[in-house]
C-alpha cells in the first residue's frame, strides 16, 4: 500500500523509513482511539491527563514530516517519472490549488494519510480490516471446531487438496463467506464507525439537530442486538444460509450489518479488504490443520480503540494438511 500511495517499498533503501512510518501510524491510531478525560469533561481537556494528546501530536508530527519529505520529492521528480502513484495523481489535480481554505499540500498529505491509515497497518500487523477479521475468524473457529471442520470439508470439495486456492474459488465457497460475515457481525473491525458531523441544522425523527453536532454510529451494538439477531453471542455462520439472512451482505446495503459503514462515507477499501480476508482465510484453512497450545480455548477479550484488535496474541499450532508441493 505504501508503494501505491507514495512509491515507497520495504527495500533496503526505504525499509528503515517505512518501518518508522508504520510504527507512527500504529501509534497515532492507538492514541486516537483512547478514551481521555477531556472526551467526557471538555473543560479538563487542557490538562491532558496521562499525556495522551501530547503523544498523539508527536506521532502526527512525525508522520507529517515523512509526508512532507515525500511530497517535495514527488514535486522535484514529477517531470521525469514514467510510473505515477497516488501522490502524483493528487498533485496533477490539486497542485497550487486550495480547497475549503486548505492549501494543496495539506490536502494531499491528509488524503494520503487517510488511505495509508486504512491499509498501511496491514503490513505492520496493526489495524487493517483484513488482518483483524482473519484473526478473529481463526479464534472463533478454534473455539468452534465443528465449524472449522465444515469449512475445510467445503474447501476440499471445491478446491481439492491437489492445488492452491484462487480468487476464482471464493464465489463457490458459500460457507466460508458465511464465516466471514458472522465474524464481522460479532467483531466488527471498527466498533464505532467514523464520526460524522452535521453541516447544517436539520430534523431527524422529530429531533432538532444543530449544525456541528457529531454523530457516532455504534455498529457493534446494532450487529449484536438480540431483537435483530437471535442469540447474537453465538457464533453461527449457518444463519447466513437461511432465507432470512441469505441476502444480507456487509457492504452497507443492509443496516443490520454494515462493518464498513454505508453511503458516500463508507470505507473506500471495502472490496479490497473483503477480497483479501476471504483469500487469506481460505488459503490458511486449506493448507493447515491448526489447534491451540495445549488445546486450551482461545481468550476472546477485546482491546479498546478505534479498531477492534484482539487483546491477547493469537497463538496457533499449525500442521500441513496438503502436500508441501501444492504451496511450494
Amino acid at each position: 500500500m505504501l508503494r501505491i500511495i507514495a512509491g515507497k517499498s520495504s527495500s533496503a533503501s526505504d525499509g528503515a523509513v517505512s518501518l518508522k512510518f508504520k510504527t507512527a501510524v500504529r501509534e497515532l491510531f492507538h492514541y486516537m482511539g483512547m478514551f481521555v478525560v477531556g472526551d467526557a469533561l471538555p473543560f479538563l481537556g487542557w490538562m491532558d491527563i496521562g499525556g495522551h494528546q501530547k503523544e498523539m501530536k508527536r506521532a502526527f508530527g512525525e508522520l507529517d514530516g515523512y509526508l512532507q519529505e515525500w511530497l517535495i520529492e514527488h514535486k522535484k521528480n514529477r517531470a521525469e517519472k514514467t510510473e505515477h502513484d497516488f501522490m502524483d495523481v493528487l498533485l496533477s489535480v490539486l497542485d497550487g490549488e486550495s480547497l475549503h481554505g486548505y492549501d494543496s499540500d495539506t490536502i494531499i498529505k491528509a488524503t494520503s494519510l487517510v488511505n495509508l491509515g486504512r491499509k498501511q497497518s496491514m503490513i505492520a500487523g496493526g489495524t487493517d480490516t483484513s488482518t483483524v477479521t482473519a484473526t478473529w475468524a481463526i479464534a472463533l473457529l478454534l473455539n468452534n471446531r465443528h465449524v472449522l471442520r465444515k469449512a475445510q470439508e467445503e474447501l476440499d470439495g471445491v478446491v481439492s487438496k491437489e492445488r492452491v486456492v484462487t480468487e476464482g474459488d471464493i464465489g463457490k465457497l458459500v460457507y466460508l463467506q458465511s464465516i466471514v460475515k458472522e465474524t464481522m457481525r460479532m467483531y466488527p473491525p471498527a466498533p464505532l464507525l467514523a464520526v460524522r458531523e452535521f453541516v447544517r441544522d436539520c430534523d431527524v425523527a422529530g429531533y432538532r439537530v444543530r449544525k456541528g453536532t457529531w454523530l457516532m454510529v455504534n455498529a457493534w451494538k446494532i450487529q449484536n442486538d438480540p431483537s435483530v439477531w437471535p442469540e447474537p453471542t453465538r457464533f453461527e455462520p449457518e444463519r447466513f444460509l437461511t432465507a432470512e439472512y441469505r441476502d444480507v451482505d456487509v457492504k452497507g446495503q443492509n443496516f443490520e450489518l454494515f462493518p464498513f459503514g454505508s453511503g458516500r462515507r463508507a470505507c473506500p477499501g471495502t472490496n479490497l479488504g473483503l477480497q483479501m480476508v476471504h483469500l487469506t482465510l481460505a488459503s490458511f484453512l486449506h493448507a493447515f490443520d491448526f489447534s491451540t497450545v495445549g488445546d486450551e480455548p482461545v481468550d476472546m477479550a477485546e482491546s479498546f480503540g478505534l479498531t477492534n484488535i484482539k487483546a491477547t496474541p493469537l497463538l496457533v499450532v499449525a500442521k500441513p494438511r496438503v502436500s508441501p508441493d501444492v504451496y511450494a
